[in-house]
């Protein structure tokens, strides 16, 4: 198959919005293997794993880290790649894997990055359990698995290599799957997520004396990840993050905290021109719904999902459903709205009270992805509305037997 077919870099805007991008269509095979291997190429040698979810918290975390051990890499090694970037934007010749490092001669640090989503935790932790070597720290951070079982033998993999296992995170966790973990002989520190983000946790609960560029770094980033807005830095760090290497974005806020250096700022406000055009494109295509007592923004696209959702809540929506075209979809909430994670949890997902994730398992095979695109998500805006509907259902028979008013109705 050509490769401009599918490097949509090169497509207009309301086309590129539609689908997803180039890595989507390397078969998981393809990318099983390359992640082995690039597992294998950053554990060789580490003092200390950290497997965490790559946006800008986990990442925040491994930064910490990095700070600890003494292991933060050297931001020259990352500048001139910023600089190219830079250059090839003005240019109008980017590309959908432009920001993928080349791993060739990609920096190590004694402390490994191991990336991990919500769906992918269990192998990561497979692979540190099989390429890592005995005896080092192991840390977890920003990930909540919904079931136990569903990791309970990588976790006893890895924990059996590691010297002490340790885990932070901010999510909702079911009280028998933190039991579980625990008793697996992991140290879980679990904060509230309304209050902090997981680099709070983090910095609480590490024995370091971290200076104030650490506590500036946690405050900036829990003014994105809990969507407080009051930092306009903190957009900066979850741009920077969603769209770099994040070996490149742990080295950054490492050695600059959350003021970043000029060169990087420069890059991001090349990046957010087309960033609000995918986010315009979003919200016109968006459609209203009543679900019970709420209203329901529902759109599709690729785009920034918090943006788009804050964009419908002044147009008056409680909750915002953003359909990617990769299959998953982002629920975020509102003062009005604060069961995004019960929405998530009837659709194969799960998150927080105002934001959660979750892809349906409605793919068999690529024609329902060629109707996904097509349609812009309809089908999957129809099971997770089904979800919201489900939602309603309880909220309306928990306040027929208490008689009582659900506080998102007063």
């Amino acid at each position: 198959m050509d490769d401009e077919l599918i490097d949509s870099a090169s497509l207009p805007l309301t086309r590129k919005s539609q689908l997803p991008g180039t890595g989507f269509f390397y078969p998981d095979s393809l990318d099983e293997d390359r992640t082995e291997a690039r597992v294998e190429a950053a554990v060789d040698g580490a003092e200390a794993v950290v497997v965490a979810d790559t946006d800008a918290d986990g990442l925040g975390c491994v930064a910490l880290l990095r700070e600890m051990y003494d292991a933060t890499l050297e931001w020259a090694s990352f500048e001139s790649d910023v600089t190219d970037r830079i250059e090839r934007w003005e240019r109008d010749t980017p590309s959908d894997d432009d920001d993928e490092a080349d791993e060739t001669d990609e920096p190590r640090s004694t402390v490994a990055l191991v990336g991990a989503g919500p769906y992918s935790l269990d192998e990561a932790l497979e692979n540190v359990a099989e390429y890592a070597p005995a005896g080092i720290d192991l840390y977890v951070c920003d990930l909540c698995p919904d079931e136990y079982e569903w990791i309970a033998e990588e976790l006893a993999a890895a924990g059996e290599l590691a010297a002490s296992v340790s885990w932070y995170d901010h999510h909702q966790w079911d009280e028998a799957t933190a039991a579980a973990v625990r008793e697996a002989g992991v140290d879980l520190v679990v904060g509230e997520s309304d209050e902090e983000c997981t680099v709070d946790v983090a910095l609480r609960s590490l024995d370091y004396d971290f200076d104030d560029q650490w506590v500036d770094l946690a405050a900036v980033t829990r003014d994105h990840d809990l969507w407080q807005k009051d930092d306009p830095r903190s957009d900066d760090l979850a741009d920077y993050a969603y769209w770099v290497d994040p070996e490149e974005y742990v080295t950054v806020v490492g050695t600059f905290g959350a003021d970043l250096p000029d060169v990087v700022e420069e890059y991001i406000e090349l990046r957010r021109v087309e960033k609000r055009e995918l986010i315009e494109a979003a919200v016109d295509r968006a459609e209203m719904k009543r679900v019970g007592p709420w209203t329901v923004g529902v759109t599709y696209g690729r785009c920034s999902q918090n943006e788009v959702a804050e964009a419908l809540r002044k147009e008056g929506a409680d909750a915002a459903v953003v359909v990617k075209p990769a299959g998953s979809a982002s629920i975020r909430g509102s003062e009005g709205f604060e069961r995004a994670h019960e929405v998530a949890g009837y659709v194969n997902g799960g998150g927080h009270p105002r934001a959660a994730g979750c892809k349906p398992d409605i793919y068999d095979d690529m024609l329902d992805y060629a109707h996904h695109w097509s349609t812009q998500g309809a089908t999957t805006k129809r099971v997770i509305l089904r979800a919201f509907e489900r939602v309603a259902a309880e909220v309306a028979a928990a306040d027929d037997t208490d008689g009582n008013p659900d506080e998102d109705e007063r």
